[in-house]
């Protein structure tokens, strides 16, 4: 199925624009679980890798149905080694188990083979000797960094569905994304122009397609204007929350059809149970999911 048609019939079937992110650290790992997992192994990589796995399991089964996606971000497993990279497969496993659309958050790039590399691992098979060796879990979804052009994107185009950093939420995105080029349009508006282009013929039954844009809900104004750059393209929007983007906010970009624009939130909902502490860490992350989903939806 279609990598837009998928993420928007999980929108429509959950209701909710919320994407988790699955970013686990050892201080967001409940005491309980933390303590099996020592015992387990003690403090070494594998235990922490260990909880992880335990830990992701439990949110899926939390979130499920109540989320439109989940988004693990690369780096917090990759922190881990072997075994942290194994959590991480084990984690998009269990979402491939439960049908929820996995965004693989590596904001990767590179050119050429590295890039195609790059591709074959998140979204892919990688050859073996005598052809393509089975495919591992894969993310329906990679993040890519797109700033060193068209050969450093055309080979994950050729994988799967992407979304391309073009405004990101942080606060320094403005010394690079926003300087202005010699036709007077800011760079962030350039490479909304190629997520355009590379987008075009690869539009689902939706009516959005398969290169989708990252773009921070702490830039509502920017949003806008990098909508109309995009009419077709599904925006996955950081900065919710914790950032000080509003719902609004992060829904400003959206389609005058309401389509368009997924958001994510991660702390705030993973480590809900730091708040007050709670024993029941799974189901304080599915009541602030809850909360979030209220929140955008007043908003909608």
């Amino acid at each position: 199925m279609h990598a837009a048609d998928t993420l928007q019939a999980s929108i429509d079937r959950t209701g909710s624009l919320a994407v988790v992110g699955l970013d686990p650290r050892p201080a967001l790992i409940p005491p309980a679980l933390r303590t099996q997992a020592l015992a387990r192994h003690g403090d070494t990589r594998l235990a922490v890798a260990w909880a992880f796995a335990q830990f992701n399991r439990g949110l899926l089964a939390a979130v499920q149905g109540a989320c439109c996606a989940v988004k693990p971000q690369v780096a917090c497993y990759e922190a881990y080694g072997a075994p942290g990279l194994q959590a991480l497969e084990e984690t998009i496993s269990e979402a491939n188990r439960l049908s929820i659309p996995v965004i693989v958050d590596g904001k990767r790039n590179d050119i050429g083979s590295t890039a195609e590399h790059y591709a074959q691992a998140w979204l892919g098979a990688a050859p073996g000797f005598t052809g393509a060796l089975p495919a591992g879990p894969k993310g329906d979804w990679l993040t890519v960094n797109a700033y060193l052009g068209s050969d450093g994107v055309k080979p994950f185009l050729a994988h799967g569905a992407v979304f391309v950093l073009v405004k990101t939420s942080n606060p320094g995105s403005g010394e690079f994304q926003g300087l202005k080029l010699a036709d007077g349009d800011a760079n962030m508006e350039a490479m909304a122009k190629l997520v355009r282009q590379w987008g075009e013929g690869r539009t689902g039954a939706c009516g959005l397609n398969d290169v989708g844009a990252v773009v921070g809900a702490t830039w509502p104004a920017e949003a806008k204007r990098l909508r109309a750059l995009m009419p077709n393209t599904i925006f996955l929007v950081p900065g919710y929350g914790a950032q000080g983007g509003s719902a609004a906010d992060a829904l400003a970009g959206r389609r005058p059809d309401g389509r368009g624009c997924v958001v994510n939130s991660s702390r705030a909902i993973i480590g809900a149970w730091e708040k007050p502490k709670a024993t029941d860490w799974a189901g304080a992350a599915r009541a602030a999911l809850d909360a979030m989903n209220k929140d955008l939806a007043s908003a909608r």
